[in-house]
């Protein structure tokens, strides 16, 4: 199980490139939905974004345990999850996806309050849980500027 573990939790890989992990996570969801998953209804993305949260917390829980260390950087499941959130129901036009991934990798950078205070979460709900505001903090942006667009 630790193999499966690994394997999601750094998002088939990803999580093990040397430079910026989680913003190659991040793009990786931006080019399947830009190109594979946009066409599917809003309730099936949804759904892919809560199951990749679900899996995502024991991933994130048995990896980080196994590195022994709090948010390693080889975890990008969250980040994954995260850069969904902000694309579901955003009509597939190359500028609004990347603006939404742009506003996801600042709040998830930068993790302005209530992000930093939920990253205090127990083990790998608070890996994930930053992740999930930045990218609602996010979605609520880009929605924002496609509705004044």
């Amino acid at each position: 199980m630790k193999t499966t573990w690994r394997v999601i939790a750094s998002f088939f890989g990803l999580g093990l490139f040397p430079v910026a992990p989680g913003t190659w996570a991040s793009l990786a969801i931006l080019l399947l939905y830009g190109f594979l998953l946009h066409p599917l209804s809003i309730p099936a993305v949804t759904l892919i974004v809560l199951l990749l949260i679900i899996v995502g917390v024991p991933a994130a829980t048995a990896y980080s345990s196994e590195l022994k260390m709090v948010d390693p950087s080889r975890v990008v499941i969250d980040e994954a999850a995260g850069q969904l959130l902000v694309l579901v129901a955003v009509p597939p036009e190359w500028t609004l996806l990347v603006v939404g991934f742009v506003l996801f990798r600042i709040f998830d950078i930068l993790k302005p309050f209530p992000i930093r205070k939920v990253e205090s979460l127990p083990a790998g709900w608070g890996i994930m849980a930053d992740d999930v505001v930045a990218g609602l903090m996010a979605k609520a942006l880009l929605h924002l500027f496609i509705y004044l667009r």
